[in-house]
């Protein structure tokens, strides 16, 4: 706490609002670039009981259009890949649980084209693609209904990992290098001309700060409410199922395909849904214990016959943080407004997965004033306030 401010009223260099695993990874790459930076973060829940990580399936995959998508995967697989080893701290290991499952994304054959498009570029990048025909899908899943299929890309380099482990291991890392977390929540903010302030918490205390970073998730439309920034960023239901085959078959990737299926192995199952982008918008937790026979088992049972006797055991609800714009985060500064004032949020589905990334890059635009790795300007708000979407092609 700053000398001479009381006890309800605290100033630090850096506050971030929001401490699920974006927030995190923001924290401790803040602090691993400038020791000693005072660095605050702001959370309401340490439980994190409705936090979107922890409803997630963990997923880390290069299969993207956008140039700064792909090398933020690329970076963010490099990271867990090496997280148990980089992240322990003194006291406590920080296990992920990392699988390299790969990911395959399947398209009819009328999107060919554009499949060959992203692999070209996902190569491009340094990425291990394997374009797949309907045949090469068959031999190298038996299991598959490729009838309808124009071709797959499996990526045999990616995976998933442990959403609960990665959070944590952020956070403990975080506190090591000295973030101090606030259990508490924001409720009001304060600002001037060109400059963000103060956030005020529900408990009655202000905390002021040279620079507000906005993490706050599904909630982030919310908080940048408070400072008067429009940000279209909605919180939108999805539900996770966790299933059982019914019927021998495979060790299957994390498949994907353009209707917004997608489910993996986990154990001596899948886990896995069918997001309906069409679902109303708001912060709704209820499960609809129909949904998976009603739409997810016809899907899975269609690509893949021998789940026609698949079981649903469990149906969760979770949050995705949509940019509804155009689906893509918002990451930057409102350079025309409140340059103090960072947004990292709006995933739309991919914030555990570019998390690592995204904390760096946004720790160098805070840290050095600009990005250094990973040129993340086409990713900045300046697109929102010119109503101009940056968009992923032919993947979701």
């Amino acid at each position: 706490m700053t000398q001479g401010l009381s006890p309800e009223r605290q100033k630090f260099d850096v506050v971030v609002i929001g401490g699920g695993i974006v927030g995190s990874s923001t924290a401790y790459n803040i602090l691993d670039m400038a020791p000693g930076i005072r660095v605050a973060v702001i959370e309401p829940d340490s439980t994190y009981e409705f936090a979107s990580t922890l409803r997630a399936s963990g997923g880390c995959r290069i299969q993207f259009s956008c140039p700064e998508n792909i090398e933020m995967s690329l970076r963010s697989l490099d990271a867990i890949k090496r997280f148990e080893s980089t992240m322990a701290t003194a006291d406590r290991a920080a296990p992920v649980d990392w699988v390299q499952g790969g990911y395959l994304f399947l398209v009819p054959p009328d999107k060919i084209p554009l499949l060959e498009a992203n692999v070209d570029r996902q190569r491009s990048h340094g990425g291990r693609v394997d374009f797949l025909k309907p045949i090469e899908l068959k031999e190298r899943f038996p299991s598959i209904n490729v009838d309808d299929l124009g071709a797959g890309a499996h990526t045999p380099e990616d995976g998933w990992c442990d959403p609960n482990g990665l959070l944590w291991g952020y956070r403990r890392k975080a506190v090591e290098l000295g973030a101090v977390y606030i259990e508490d929540k924001v409720v009001d903010a304060e600002y001037s001309t060109g400059q963000a302030l103060a956030v005020k918490l529900e408990s009655g205390r202000r905390i002021d700060a040279e620079a507000f970073v906005n993490c706050a998730g599904a909630w982030s439309g919310r908080v940048a409410g408070m400072f008067d920034m429009p940000l279209p960023i909605s919180p939108m239901r999805r539900f996770e199922h966790y299933f059982t085959a019914g019927n021998p078959i495979e060790k299957l990737p994390y498949v994907k395909d353009l209707s917004r299926l997608a489910f993996r192995s986990e154990g001596n199952g899948f886990s896995g849904g069918l997001v309906d982008g069409d679902e109303r918008r708001g912060f709704n937790f209820d499960v609809d214990h129909d949904y998976f026979e009603r739409v997810v088992w016809p899907a899975v049972a269609h690509r893949f016959p021998p789940l026609e006797a698949a079981r649903c055991h469990r149906t969760w609800s979770g949050l995705y943080e949509v940019n509804e714009l155009d689906g893509n985060p918002v990451i930057g500064a409102w350079n025309s407004r409140l340059k103090n004032l960072y947004t990292v949020a709006g995933f739309s589905g991919h914030g555990m997965m570019h998390a690592p990334a995204a904390g760096q890059a946004i720790a160098e635009l805070i840290v050095d004033g600009r990005f250094r790795t990973l040129d993340l300007t086409r990713m900045g708000y300046e697109r929102i306030e010119a109503n101009q979407p940056y968009a992923e092609q032919g993947i979701l």
